[in-house]
């Protein structure tokens, strides 16, 4: 037997599921404190320019 499946409550469970998925990403691109946020860009700039300096010029 073919189980039943109420569309309704499908579209309701992926809408959820959607909304959710969106809140974590929006959680990881903004969910940081400005001063960790900034430390992280600053390490970022600090490695860039590690691997800048090391690079050969031929």
């Amino acid at each position: 037997m073919v189980e039943v499946v109420n569309l309704r409550q499908r579209r309701k469970q992926r809408a959820r599921a959607d909304s959710e998925r969106a809140a974590a990403e929006n959680r990881a691109k903004f969910g940081r404190k400005k001063g960790a946020r900034q430390s992280a860009e600053a390490e970022s700039r600090r490695t860039q320019r590690e691997l800048d300096g090391g690079k050969l010029d031929e």
